[in-house]
């Protein structure tokens, strides 16, 4: 959650704001055609806002329709999804069904909070709503579980079991939160996550600080309403880093074993950020999800601000409403793309289960089309006439990597982990001379900063 990182000492609060007055006033800067690095902050200011969207219209106006594979298509999933499942959690199943639709999403596995008795599989909606395929499934223990049927007698048992239970008739199952285990045995799973929206967030302290303060004070919660109206996207995505500490596990495991990558929206509807007044002086600034107990209490000694805000309004008013991820939002920001045959919920668990994804930054640029194949020089029983991402190959002489992206961006071609090659443009062809898992990232320059757009899944060649 975006509000879930809080100042507790009121010293501490009186720093940290203190600090983010001077971070607020910095500004990175590079000479004509540098690249830079640039703080969340700094992401936040209109200035900015504008510069990145003016960079995306800027993109997507270059972009060319890349024809699909044979007998498959490019499937827009969101993985990691709640809805009425826990009391941090905002959202609605059918308020989900709707965003979805104007996200353009296709298919949405659920990742309900285990509420025993409830049963995660049959208690929820599956099967396809109004053209939005839904597939249930939970997050407990660490893990995104999709099983194909209940398992909630299995759901504490040792891991190996749990995982054996999951897995079993084409279940599915992925690493969640790695940051929290990044040392977690990978055996019998699916997969892993190699992006969460959550991470960014927990990890900048400073960037939420700065949202406090934004809401304590007209002018602020004013010029942050405008941000978000003209530029939702760019907003949302203030925070959004490349994985690295995803990435780095995802590559070290994908050395040994085959494991799908996927992306973790976490979205719950819960960033609607609220100002209650305690009275004339004091303001709670929180969330739709918070108890007055789990909201921020700001003084007018910090923020002086406060005290306009709260003329001609009583204790317990709303003074400001501020709703910063529709699920439309945080589908846009990111998604994990599925190629598969048909939109059914046997193509996508296959899909997945087979590495045929990809994730992607969405709001940037549609990347559906995007692919990346191996070409070989002879094709025999031993090796598949089609390679893609997720798929395994013996190496031969004469391979070629080949990548097609819809947008002309910087290509990065990675060998377990090692950056091998990097051009610029819509392709890439790199001629194979060695075995390795071998996977590709495409990154766009929005405002001057390069920023990780689509990390596509391995190809493993022995």
């Amino acid at each position: 959650m975006l509000l879930g990182v809080y100042v507790r000492t009121k010293t501490a609060q009186i720093s940290f704001l203190v600090c983010l007055i001077f971070l607020l006033s910095s500004q990175s800067w590079a000479a004509d055609g540098d690249i830079v690095k640039r703080t969340t902050i700094e992401r936040m200011a209109p200035e900015r806002l504008k510069a990145t969207h003016e960079d995306v219209v800027r993109i997507q106006a270059q972009r060319k329709t890349i024809p699909p594979l044979p007998m498959r298509n490019d499937y827009r999933v969101i993985l990691h999804a709640h809805a009425e499942d826990s009391a941090h959690t905002g959202g609605t199943r059918p308020e989900m069904l709707s965003e979805a639709k104007i996200a353009g999403v296709h298919a949405i596995f659920l990742s309900d909070h285990d509420r025993p008795p409830k049963d995660f599989i049959t208690d929820t909606w599956r099967g396809l709503r109004e053209g939005v395929l839904f597939i249930p499934g939970a997050e407990a223990r660490g893990f995104l579980l999709a099983p194909m049927q209940s398992i909630m007698s299995k759901l504490e048992d040792a891991t190996p079991s749990l995982v054996e239970a999951t897995t079993a008739d084409g279940g599915l199952i992925f690493l969640s939160h790695i940051e929290e285990r990044v040392t977690h045995d990978m055996a019998g799973l699916t997969g892993m996550e190699i992006y969460n929206r959550h991470f960014d967030a927990k990890n900048d302290t400073v960037g939420i600080l700065a949202l406090i303060l934004k809401l304590s004070n007209l002018k602020s919660i004013a010029a942050l309403e405008e941000s978000l109206k003209t530029y939702p996207n760019e907003l949302f995505a203030f925070q959004v880093e490349y994985p690295k500490v995803y990435l780095n596990k995802w590559d070290f495991e994908t050395a040994t074993r085959r494991l799908t990558g996927v992306a973790a929206n976490d979205c719950h509807h819960n960033q609607i950020l609220l100002v209650k007044m305690v009275d004339a002086e004091n303001v709670l600034v929180g969330t739709n999800v918070d108890s007055d107990k789990q909201m921020r209490p700001v003084s007018a000694k910090i923020s002086p601000g406060i005290r306009e805000m709260t003329k001609g309004h009583q204790p317990g008013d709303i003074l400001a409403r501020v709703d910063l991820d529709p699920y439309h939002r945080s589908f846009k920001n990111v998604s994990t793309h599925v190629i598969a045959p048909a939109l059914t919920e046997q193509a996508m668990r296959t899909g997945l289960r087979e590495g045929h994804a990809y994730v992607s930054h969405d709001w940037m640029c549609d990347p559906t089309g995007f692919r990346f194949v191996l070409k070989q020089p002879v094709v025999d029983a031993s090796n598949p006439e089609l390679v893609m991402m997720g798929d395994e190959v013996k190496f031969q002489p004469g391979m070629r990597l080949e990548a097609q992206l819809p947008a002309p961006c910087t290509i990065r071609l990675l060998r377990a982990g090692k950056l091998i090659t990097e051009q610029e443009g819509r392709q890439l062809d790199f001629e194979l001379t060695e075995p390795g898992v071998y996977r590709v990232e495409g990154w766009l320059t929005l405002d001057g900063e390069q920023r990780g757009w689509i990390y596509a899944n391995p190809i493993y060649v022995r």
